[in-house]
């Protein structure tokens, strides 16, 4: 286990930004938002081009003569059935983030783009940026990392390493083997500590959902620390057994009560209210996100910049380091499907789901501002973590339906790090698709202590800044490896 060169850098690195951020948690927060503030005035418009061209690569490789290739040999067929599938690969790209942002994000924006639009165009711009974020741009960074490991592992036989096309292409000798091994170390660098801030996420969710349960006011860091416990006993068990089963079973009941949660609030709720806020989220949507990501608001004020910056800009960045962790396990068990099933499945239903959640969820937001004296934008000032909980809150049944957010929320935790650890072993045993339990656990290890960091800056700012500090790498990296497949597509022959 410890004879291998890429682990032991690994663990070092990630090993040592834990130990960094456990002693010196705000140095870590302070020194990852001037890094990553200086590259996004330098660079954002580079990582905006690369999250569009991702975008239209899926398109094009959707509906060329490409998307009948099949992800194996020619005779191969799924492993998993199409519902299991789907909810597995939507678990581990979104999971406790859509829980967390659901009315908080578009009320945010609503309330940043007010002072200079009326109430009715700030509510509809909040919504179209909220799906924005989270939509074809966010999945189509996924597929196509997902879709580039999946093809050369499966196709062609190589480990399943972010490296493993630029060797296959160029060879292993001279620059391809230094730049391989530091694509590598920066696909574990950045999985890791995504995986760490989505722990954080996923325990202020839980925390909220628990004081809301109980009427606590903000209970603290001890709260936080026993959730954080429980969290590290839940999903170090599954780390010992087969992925295919546990995996299916966390993500269908993740699933199954984020589907009743949000149907739920479409019938309690202003029911015509939500379903034309959906209507209107969709339509705005589909006529401009095409466009919308080249979109850099250089000509715009300050305020407008921090804005971009801290959302747009960290967003993508954040999908960029989720991308390994994400891609190479949807490529995990999406053998034998065809480019065209894996890209409609990966990019457009996870986008859709995203765009009705949004649509419930901010709409319901917005009628509470709009319609009512409820003072829910305090909420978003005070207290960001409580406000899907304040919202349902309002709706009957609020202690069932809390209840089971909070019981979400954990299960999409549990299925982000049972999958990223095992991702991460397959990454630092040279590929290998069934790592050993004990490199599964050590990452369990090191994935909990970057989750601690984060839980200790008790802050989303710091947790979104380090995330994007971690992956900023990755963005040269993708591009590198989507050069590599498209040569190596070429080559393909047609009966």
């Amino acid at each position: 286990m410890f004879k291998n060169p890429i682990l032991l850098l690994s663990l070092s690195l990630t090993g040592g930004i834990a130990l960094w951020g456990i002693a010196d948690t705000a140095g870590l927060a302070e020194f990852s938002s001037t890094v990553v503030g200086i590259m996004f005035n330098s660079r954002g418009w580079f990582i905006m081009l690369t999250a569009c061209l991702l975008v239209y690569l899926c398109i094009w490789l959707a509906f060329s003569k490409y998307g009948s290739i099949r992800l194996g040999k020619d005779d191969d067929r799924p492993e998993f059935s199409t519902v299991s599938w789907l909810t597995m690969l939507f678990a581990a790209g979104m999971g406790v983030g859509l829980l967390y942002f659901g009315s908080a994000e578009p009320l945010f924006h609503y309330k940043s783009f007010l002072p200079n639009m009326s109430q009715p165009d700030a509510a509809q711009n909040a919504l179209f940026a909220t799906n924005f974020h989270w939509g074809f741009h966010a999945w189509a960074i996924y597929a196509t990392v997902g879709l580039i490991i999946a093809y050369f592992s499966f196709r062609k036989g190589t480990p399943n390493l972010i490296s493993a096309p630029i060797r296959h292409v160029f060879g292993d000798r001279g620059w391809p083997k230094w730049v391989g091994g530091f694509s590598d170390l920066m696909a574990i660098t950045a999985i890791a500590i995504g995986v760490g801030g989505s722990i954080a996420i996923g325990v202020f969710q839980v925390q909220a959902g628990v004081e809301s349960l109980f009427g606590l006011e903000k209970s603290g860091m001890t709260i936080s620390l026993v959730i954080f416990g429980m969290l590290i006993i839940a999903y170090l068990g599954p780390l010992t057994v087969d992925l295919g089963k546990e995996m299916a079973v966390l993500s269908n009941t993740a699933m199954a009560i984020a589907g009743c949660l949000m149907f739920f609030v479409i019938l309690a709720g202003p029911t015509h209210y939500i379903m034309g806020g959906i209507m209107g989220g969709a339509g705005e949507y589909f006529s401009r996100v095409l466009t919308q990501g080249f979109h850099t608001l250089t000509f715009y004020d300050e305020v407008a910049g921090n804005w971009f910056q801290s959302w747009t800009l960290t967003y993508m960045v954040w999908w960029l380091a989720w991308s390994p962790f994400v891609g190479v396990f949807i490529a995990r068990i999406s053998k034998g499907r065809t480019i065209k099933e894996f890209i409609l499945g990966v990019v457009l239903v996870p986008s859709i789901f995203s765009i009705f959640w949004f649509g419930v969820f901010g709409s319901v937001g917005f009628y509470g501002v709009l319609e009512t004296d409820v003072a829910i934008l305090d909420v978003i000032d005070n207290h960001i973590d409580s406000t899907t909980f304040f919202v349902l809150d309002k709706l009957p049944f609020s202690d069932l339906t809390i209840g089971a957010t909070v019981i979400a929320a954990f299960l999409f935790v549990v299925t982000s790090v049972v999958s990223a650890a095992f991702v991460l072993s397959m990454f630092s045993s040279g590929g290998d698709l069934n790592p050993s339990t004990k490199t599964k656990l050590v990452w369990g290890v090191i994935l909990g202590a970057l989750g601690l960091v984060m839980i200790f800056s008790n802050s989303i700012a710091a947790v979104k800044s380090i995330i994007a500090l971690g992956a900023l790498p990755f963005v040269y990296i993708v591009l590198l490896i989507a050069v590599c497949f498209i040569k190596e597509l070429r080559k393909e022959t047609f009966k």
